[in-house]
């Protein structure tokens, strides 16, 4: 059962929130306030899993009270506005979250299954973050089961048939908590001559568009979140959305992208684990697999897969990552060619594109 402080001067707002936030099993609201210094006393108090921030409040906004919550008091805390434009400075200050406030027209429907889709997705970080918080004053009083702890293994929504045979070459990176800055530090060393490159980034649902953009921005490649029937071509990436899984089909002798609304697998949607499956079963030999930064094991199913199958493998070093929990995993599974420094990734990567790595 996790936590929420719910912030935000609305009145109505903060009793919408509360009443979708305590629909969920996993969630419950255990206190509201209306402006930072209001937070910052029911924070210390009640020391929640999790906070919701709106950016427009009196006294203090959300963008300078995250700041401060970051360097005092860091832990999860999801912005809830409606300055869409804000995603990425936001997300740059240390939220894990971001979720647009309803627009003209939206269904309370609607908005509802956006707000549940982005707090589920991010269970397996609000576990982590309550192994190690302190011990709360507040005792809770739901007692149902949480059932997102479930590791869905990829079986339930992907089988594995490897392609027998090499298809053209595909890139599929996947990481996590650190990923965002990594990414964008191998990004900006691409050339925009690659073989198409596949992305699956731990990312809230709302971010990965503003993230895609901005890779893009910053790359000599052309990338995109990744939107259904995309094909797969020289120069171009495609990023998973936050809330959906990223793989890819062939049709003829060309490849597409194809997403699946499916269930977390390996507490995550969308799924390192899934994209590469994927990309073993259709590309098989000839595709190449980059395990980056990030907590957990997402991944490691799928990269081992695409080892045994004769694809390129490798993943981030130690020293070079955020958390190094999805590469260890990765090479303790035995499932990895070559261990790398980040500041190398973008290398192995052209290497791979000119033949020079198998």
């Amino acid at each position: 059962m996790y936590t929420v402080i719910v912030i935000d001067d609305s009145l109505s707002m903060r009793k919408i929130l509360k009443d979708i936030i305590n629909s969920i099993d996993e969630f419950e609201v255990i206190d509201e306030a209306v402006d930072a210094f209001d937070a910052r006393e029911k924070i210390k108090k009640f020391e929640p899993d999790m906070v919701t921030i709106d950016i427009n409040m009196p006294k203090m906004d959300g963008v300078t009270f995250l700041r401060n919550l970051m360097r005092l008091h860091p832990m999860p805390a999801v912005v809830v506005s409606g300055e869409g434009a804000r995603g990425n400075d936001i997300f740059d200050d240390g939220a894990v979250g971001y979720i647009e406030k309803p627009a003209n027209g939206e269904s309370m429907i609607s908005f509802q299954s956006r707000v549940k889709d982005n707090l589920l997705n991010l269970t397996f970080l609000l576990k982590q973050y309550t192994l190690k918080k302190p011990k709360a004053q507040f005792i809770q009083k739901k007692t149902k089961k949480v059932e997102t702890n479930t590791k869905n293994h990829p079986d339930e929504l992907l089988k594995s048939t490897p392609a027998r045979l090499g298809g053209t070459k595909v890139i599929a990176i996947g990481s996590s908590t650190g990923g965002v800055e990594s990414l964008l530090r191998v990004f900006k060393s691409l050339p925009n001559d690659l073989p198409p490159i596949v992305i699956t980034q731990h990312i809230p649902y709302g971010f990965s568009r503003s993230f895609a953009q901005r890779l893009d921005t910053e790359s000599a490649l052309d990338v995109c979140e990744a939107k259904d029937g995309m094909k797969l071509e020289k120069g171009k990436a495609f990023l998973a959305p936050g809330n959906m899984h990223l793989s890819i089909e062939k049709r003829g002798n060309e490849y597409f992208t194809k997403l699946i609304d499916g269930i977390r697998i390996s507490h995550h949607k969308p799924s390192v684990n899934i994209m590469f499956r994927s990309v073993n079963n259709t590309i098989g030999s000839s595709a190449m697999a980059v395990m980056m930064t990030g907590m957990g094991d997402d991944g490691m199913i799928g990269i081992k897969e695409m080892f045994d199958n004769g694809a390129y493998t490798i993943a981030q070093n130690e020293e070079s990552c955020v958390v190094f929990g999805m590469p260890k995993k990765a090479i303790e599974a035995g499932a990895v060619k070559d261990i790398v420094h980040l500041d190398e990734i973008a290398q192995y990567i052209v290497d791979f594109s000119k033949n020079l790595k198998r």
